[in-house]
């Protein structure tokens, strides 16, 4: 029990201490990712905005990630953590709609960078497409119904329509079980998507619907699909919406007729075969995955073909097939190779020195992205037609700028001290960009070996070493890096590279000296020219290309040879020592003089001998002031070493009870005042090292460390696995934790408590984040800023504290929607035109010569975009009730459903036609027309649903109030109430003697309309005679 308590009291007296900062409180700490660059792991979905050139990229994890022009981006994150099933652009409307496994569809506001609408939809979505404004949605479900949502942008909301397309009523019969015939694409027709849209079920049934007639225009004939086989694939393959591709699970892809809008039901034939391309999928029993089509002028368009396969060995997994007149006969096509499977396909647009190239983007599995010039593609397939032989076109895989080899070790400085304000705009001007077809507009390479400027502009400094061999810095004061400086030299003889990968940096601003060690063994001391460092140096820019090499930058370079892979490097205050520790266990003094190798130690360890860090200390041994390091090994061993000797202090060795591999060392020093400590030596130095393993973290007591006695002051065990840490602050005021679950943990000093923690979803290890720890490079500053290079593929910027801002324009680099591409377009779409005001004659006259100069397609589109303000209504009207019982529930107790009150029916009296003759230009009977048509519909359908409520009827007294209501509704009589019923009757049949006046004086208009052009003619031909006529 005297133990138990003398162990209390002790842990007491040490919980605080009086040289340690207490400030640090969970108010002053935001753990949380500042940016993210680069392509995100566990990628699967590709989706383009062609207008503002967006590219957007949805992860197994429910992030999004979007690329813009000039190199801006951004990392969306859902509150759902589950992959996309599909991922749609409103063109140019700011909009992205993101539909995940739990069929949720999401509405992002790209201007606002957050979900501005989220709907549930109620069963299980297997197709989703949106017309052009974006005002309406269609989802297709498992069972075969296509169901209408309206966006509405304005108020956030999406609303479900009433109307919809049943199986029943598309495809011909009703989804049974054990069937399938769910609605698997929905392709809104390119010039009358307001009109029709085509529906492609599962089993292969084709139909083009109306949207207005409310029933199927044409259809597959039933011969045509009765091969056992399923839809995988679908799209348009001409810009008229009359040809489709479809692809099939057994590897077949066929090209459908479709009829054209201008056909009706009389004169077109139904939907049919054109021809089946043979690419040879279907051999191979693989099912086709994806279907692009690509419009080109004249006979170039293409069809991209991508196939689903597991092994990526599969020979022709993504074909280029040439679409003209010459398919049926001749199938020109072109296999590219990738080196991997590959997810989702996209056509990207960029554009250099005003010229729009478009460039092919494939996303692997991996995650890794590849892009390949689309005009080569085309260049290749037009070439063939004349049977040359063209060069193969080559994809290329998209890899961060930041060097021509991989990075292998990083440094971060952050608050230069000789940091200069400059023009920061041209950071973000100059930074490298990440796809390789827009680094021409810039630089025109990844390499920026000649490229120097003085570390003074560079308020934060990022320092990356390769597996080639070169080290190169960064300007890290906005996201966007900007290329400092360079090295690849290896002695001041050879300035090739050495072709050996880095593993340790060390740099010092005060001494102007870089200390590397790589996996050779080989450490090299870089002393740079005091020009670099000086605010004013501005002779790089004109001798940096000159000058071969590194000479430009650095003085002197001394190397010195130590026995294995160089993992720590280490210095004293004044640099006039340098700690190396290696991979074989190896401890190693240098005067960076000489160089000489002041001695070599050898650590013998239980089971892993590599040194992950060395540390020169003051402290208290047998009552002498002695100068130490400290030296830890991989497996969590600490040994005290003599610094002048390299001798061992004691024979034991301090090291946790379950050695686990060892991430990070450090000193803690008490900060009380050395004067203080020396007038009362009551109050000991207190002084720490704290060891962090994968499991825990410890404070161990230094002054018995050096001893060999274990005196563990303070300990915390992880629930999760850790696999990076680093203290912060200075004096250090807090530690940082990264693990494995994505969570972010932020701990006091020395006493280890939580103060924060968050989660950076980024940062989640998991099946479809199959990096591992190696894979992984995290260096901190002093601040608490990081920066988490993934291998070549992405970089996260992470921010601790809450009111430091590390990084310049953060808000500018991420704002990849640009408001004034929407103004601008809707300046071109709607502009505004002064006539003068014309006669009858000159009205006829120039109408008939406009409308004769147009084609059908303008028309068609024409008469679409008059066609969408209409659906409003049509969209409103149950075309097909769903269940009787269901209908009655709601018209008994939702009085927002489907009602037809007689007062509600307006109609507009003939208005007193202004002087100088009829407007017949800005007539449209059609739409008088099916205005009737649907208020007869409704009369129709209420009719209907009261004529079931009638026969359902039952003479239960529980039911009686009910009917009565539903009567009163409809204007049906109950008992007594005769004399209302009749003047409802009486009004009604008013109401239809109004609208057929006016579809008889609509025809009377349409009438006069086609004199009127007569008269016109006669007018033009007589006028055309009579200058024939005349002498000249």
């Amino acid at each position: 029990m005297s133990i138990f308590v003398k162990k209390l009291v002790e842990k007491a007296s040490l919980k605080k201490h009086p040289g340690f900062s207490d400030s640090l409180k969970p108010e002053d700490v935001n753990p949380h990712l500042a940016f993210h660059y680069g392509f995100p792991s566990g990628s699967m979905l590709l989706a383009y905005d062609t207008i503002q050139q967006i590219l957007a990229i949805s992860t197994r994890d429910g992030q999004i990630k979007l690329f813009g022009k000039d190199g801006l981006q951004t990392l969306l994150e859902s509150s759902e953590t589950v992959p996309s099933k599909f991922l749609l652009f409103i063109g140019n409307q700011g909009v992205l709609l993101n539909v995940n496994v739990n069929n949720h569809i999401e509405v992002w506001d790209l201007g606002r960078k957050c979900v501005s609408a989220t709907h549930q939809f109620d069963k299980e979505i297997v197709s989703f497409a949106a017309m052009c404004n974006g005002a309406y949605l269609y989802v297709g479900d498992s069972a075969g119904d296509v169901s209408i949502l309206r966006l509405h942008q304005d108020s956030c909301y999406i609303e479900e329509m009433k109307y919809r397309i049943p199986p029943s009523a598309a495809h011909g019969k009703i989804n049974e079980v054990g069937s399938d015939i769910s609605a698997k694409h929905i392709l809104p027709q390119p010039t009358a998507e307001a009109k029709r849209v085509l529906i492609i079920y599962s089993d292969g049934v084709i139909t083009l619907w109306g949207i207005w007639e409310s029933k199927v225009i044409f259809t597959t004939s039933q011969s045509t699909y009765q091969e056992a086989k399923k839809v995988t694939a679908a799209c348009w393959a001409c810009s008229t919406g009359t040809k489709v591709a479809v692809g099939y699970s057994n590897g077949d892809i066929i090209l459908w007729s479709v009829p054209s809008p201008s056909d009706s039901e009389q004169t077109a034939s139904q939907i049919t075969p054109i021809c089946k391309l043979n690419l040879g999928y279907k051999a191979d029993k693989i099912p086709i995955a994806k279907l692009k089509w690509a419009y080109a002028d004249g006979k170039s368009s293409r069809l991209y073909v991508l196939g689903s396969s597991s092994d990526c060995n599969s020979t022709n997994l993504l074909q280029v097939v040439l679409l003209n007149e010459h398919t049926e006969t001749r199938t020109i096509k072109l296999g590219l190779h990738p080196p991997e499977s590959l997810l989702d396909l996209e056509i990207t647009t960029s554009e250099q020195n005003k010229h729009r190239r478009d460039y092919l983007l494939l996303l692997g599995k991996s995650s890794h992205v590849y892009t390949c010039d689309d005009s080569l593609i085309e260049r290749y397939l037009v070439q063939s037609l004349s049977k040359s032989s063209p060069s193969l076109p080559k994809e290329v895989k998209i890899k961060l700028p930041y060097g021509d080899s991989r990075i292998t070790v990083t440094k971060f400085i952050t608050s230069n001290p000789c940091y200069s304000e400059g023009d920061l705009n041209a950071v973000v001007k100059n930074s490298l960009p990440l796809f390789p077809f827009e680094r021409s507009v810039k630089d025109g390479s990844n390499s920026n070996s000649n490229t120097s400027t003085s570390f003074s502009k560079a308020k934060n400094l990022f320092i990356t070493g390769h597996s080639s061999g070169e080290i190169n810095f960064w300007d890290a004061s906005c996201p966007l890096l900007l290329p400092v400086a360079s090295i690849t030299q290896q002695s001041d003889t050879d300035s090739s590279l050495s072709g050996i990968p880095l593993t340790a940096l060390h740099f010092s601003y005060n001494s102007h000296t870089l200390v590397s060690g790589d996996q050779n063994g080989t450490v090299r001391i870089y002393t740079f020219k005091s020009e670099m460092f000086s605010p004013q140096s501005t002779f790089m820019s004109s001798q940096g290309s000159s000058k071969k090499g590194s000479n430009h930058i650095i003085r002197r370079i001394k190397v010195v040879k130590v026995n294995g892979a160089v993992l720590s490097i280490s210095t004293t205050e004044n640099l006039k020592q340098i700690a190396v520790g290696s991979e074989q266990g190896y401890v190693m003094l240098i005067d960076p003089e000489g160089p000489n190798i002041l001695y070599q130690t050898h650590i013998a360890s239980e089971f892993s001998t590599g040194i992950i860090s060395t540390h020169f200390e003051t402290c208290s041994f047998h009552g002498f002031e002695k100068n130490v390091m400290i030296v830890t090994t991989k497996d969590s061993s600490v040994f005290a070493l003599e610094k002048d000797t390299g001798n061992t202090l004691s024979s034991g060795v301090v090291h946790p009870n379950n050695p686990k591999r060892a991430l990070f060392t450090h000193i803690l020093d008490d900060a009380t005042d050395m004067n203080k400590i020396n007038a009362d030596n009551s109050t000991p130095r207190q002084s720490f090292l704290l060891l962090c393993t994968e499991k825990s973290v410890y404070a161990f007591s230094l002054s018995h460390l050096v001893q060999g006695v274990k005196k563990v002051v303070y300990k915390k065990k992880f629930s999760s696995s850790c696999f990076w840490a680093s203290t912060f602050g200075s004096p250090d005021i807090g530690l940082i934790l990264l693990f494995t679950s994505g969570k972010i943990e932020i701990r006091s000093l020395p006493e280890l408590s939580l103060v924060k923690e968050s989660s950076i979803r980024a940062l989640t290890f998991s099946t479809f984040r199959p990096f591992s720890v190696s894979d992984i490079i995290v260096s901190t500053s002093h601040d608490g800023e990081l920066i988490i290079v993934n291998q070549d593929q992405e970089l996260l910027f992470v921010s601790t504290l809450l009111h430091k801002e590390a990084y310049r324009f953060l808000g500018s680099v991420s704002q990849v929607f640009n408001k004034d591409l929407v103004n601008a377009q809707m300046l071109v779409s709607s502009p505004t035109v002064k006539e003068k005001k014309r006669g009858i004659f000159s009205s006829v006259i120039k109408d008939y010569k406009g409308t004769k100069s147009k084609n059908g397609i303008e028309v068609e589109t024409e008469d679409s975009r008059l066609s969408i303000e209409e659906l409003s209504t049509i969209f409103s009207i149950v075309n097909f009730p769903t269940d009787h019982i269901e209908i009655e529930e709601k018209n008994v107790s939702n009085d927002e459903d489907v009602e037809l009150d007689i007062d509600d029916i307006e109609i507009e009296e003939p208005k007193e036609k202004p002087r100088g003759g009829y407007q017949i230009a800005g007539f449209n009977r059609h739409n008088i027309t099916n205005k009737f048509q649907a208020i007869r519909g409704k009369l129709k359908n209420s009719k209907v649903k009261t004529d079931k409520v009638v026969v359902n009827e039952v003479p239960q007294d529980e039911k009686t109030g009910a009917v009565d209501q539903i009567k009163k509704k409809y204007g049906y009589a109950s008992p007594g109430e005769a004399g209302a019923a009749n003047m409802a009757k009486s009004k009604l049949s008013e109401n239809l003697k109004k609208l057929q006046g006016i579809s008889l004086k609509s025809t009377e208009m349409q009438d006069t309309a086609r004199s009127f052009s007569s008269m016109a003619k006669e007018v033009l031909r007589f006028a055309e005679n009579e200058k024939k006529g005349s002498p000249s």
